[in-house]
């Protein structure tokens, strides 16, 4: 992926809950991102309620590539534009690292491939929307679509050569 063309800087705010299973004491996930990176220092409570811990985790930059500009635009007009939060297991306290923040539904996915990172979608404030799509307004090239044709088949490629067909191989 090239260099990014802009960067965002949020804060990422996670939720730790009782677990409700006996295999897990907690249950962590990022449930929200702030426009900006506030003054608060990373992993102090914003909210316990004796159920839900709230917690700002921490900051990551949304980078925005101009050849992503289609996925932007997608999300944007999905009705319920998102942000995908990846949360990183850490060895010590805290418990996690702030991995990535992306406005790209695709590289949002491909957060989820490594399978040890918790990935959430969370709502894109309004004020990185306004970002956004003036990014997507400024760097949108449109790209048509070709369909890729494939060679025909040669038939005589997987043919026997050599040999008489019926003799046998010695």
């Amino acid at each position: 992926m090239s260099a990014p063309h802009l960067s965002i800087p949020v804060g990422v705010i996670v939720e730790r809950s009782k677990g409700t299973t006996p295999w897990a004491e907690f249950y962590w996930r990022a449930v929200g991102v702030l426009a900006g990176q506030p003054d608060t220092p990373p992993w102090s409570i914003l909210s316990d309620d004796g159920e839900r811990v709230t917690f700002y985790a921490g900051t990551a930059d949304i980078a925005l590539h101009h050849t992503e500009t289609g996925f932007y635009r997608d999300n944007l007009n999905s009705g319920a534009p998102a942000l995908w939060v990846a949360l990183r297991a850490a060895d010590s306290e805290p418990p996690f690292t702030v991995a990535a923040v992306t406005a790209d539904p695709a590289e949002g996915e491909s957060f989820t491939e490594a399978g040890t990172d918790l990935v959430e979608q969370v709502p894109m404030p309004p004020p990185i929307q306004q970002v956004v799509a003036a990014f997507v307004a400024e760097h949108h090239v449109e790209r048509p679509f070709f369909k890729r044709k494939r060679d025909r088949a040669d038939p005589e490629a997987m043919a026997r050569r050599g040999r008489h067909s019926g003799e046998d191989f010695e």
